[in-house]
């Protein structure tokens, strides 16, 4: 069984029951709370999103919202306590262990605050991970890393390690990584948060010209001005979305196709 397919939405356990051909992301209702002795600890309460192919989203909160739980769940790095998640029309819940990790490595694409390279291989063989897990080749994998560096413009790099590289270009090269494989989405945790403010525009600008490539992005940040590159934001609360869930424009498009001719 396939883990993700790009365009499926039927699954063992149901297809998405309002599927679009161009939803990445849907989340019905998803909560997740966090026991510890006598304590429960709602990170996300009730939350609905929806995230669509070539969108380019921020969430943005205050601290303790909830920001990082969402993104570790649409990452299927946590699992929600309860409601629904689909990734490309597949119902998250309906995968295997190994199904999630297959998704993680194909669907989706991380950007971390902390770079998280490996520090005792090359840039070239940082970026080549992803696709050694997925098996490929190493004559397959070889021009896709080398395309993927030049995209970012580290290929004059391709050798060093990553202590030898300033933070903007270790966040450059993990941008590389990102994008090496071809996945539905980028995740990008705080991408400029551990960077001075030259090199924090400098890989927003990178993420600007990824989405205007037609890559789809789902960033959380602390920093309004980032939030403000974004074309939708997502606000969260509490726990709860309070704002910027849906994308305004496909909400008026369903409506207008609901409506009887004439209207």
């Amino acid at each position: 069984m396939s883990a993700v397919a790009p365009t499926s939405t039927t699954t063992a356990a149901g297809p998405d029951p309002d599927a679009r051909p161009q939803r990445v992301i849907r989340l019905e209702q998803v909560t997740k709370i966090f026991y510890a002795e006598d304590v429960e600890t709602h990170a996300l309460s009730e939350a609905d999103l929806e995230i669509h192919a070539g969108e380019y989203v921020a969430v943005a909160g205050p601290s303790g919202c909830g920001k990082s739980t969402l993104l570790s769940i649409l990452g299927l790095l946590d699992t929600p306590t309860g409601g629904r998640y689909w990734l490309n029309g597949q119902a998250v819940e309906a995968l295997s262990f190994k199904e999630r990790a297959r998704a993680r490595n194909r669907a989706i694409g991380f950007i971390f605050q902390s770079f998280n390279l490996i520090g005792d291989l090359s840039v070239a063989e940082n970026v080549e991970l992803p696709l050694t897990y997925r098996g490929l080749r190493p004559a397959e994998r070889k021009p896709l890393v080398q395309a993927a560096l030049e995209r970012v413009d580290m290929a004059h790099r391709e050798k060093h390690l990553p202590g030898q590289l300033s933070g903007g270009q270790q966040q450059r090269v993990a941008v590389a990584r990102a994008v090496v494989g071809s996945p539905a989405i980028l995740l990008c945790d705080e991408p400029t948060g551990n960077l001075d403010s030259k090199n924090g525009a400098a890989v927003m600008d990178l993420l600007r010209d990824l989405h205007e490539g037609g890559a789809t992005i789902c960033m959380v940040t602390h920093d309004p001005r980032y939030a403000d590159r974004a074309k939708r934001t997502i606000h969260l609360f509490d726990g709860r979305v309070v704002d910027g869930g849906h994308d305004p424009s496909t909400e008026r498009t369903a409506h207008r196709q609901a409506l009887p001719q004439g209207c």
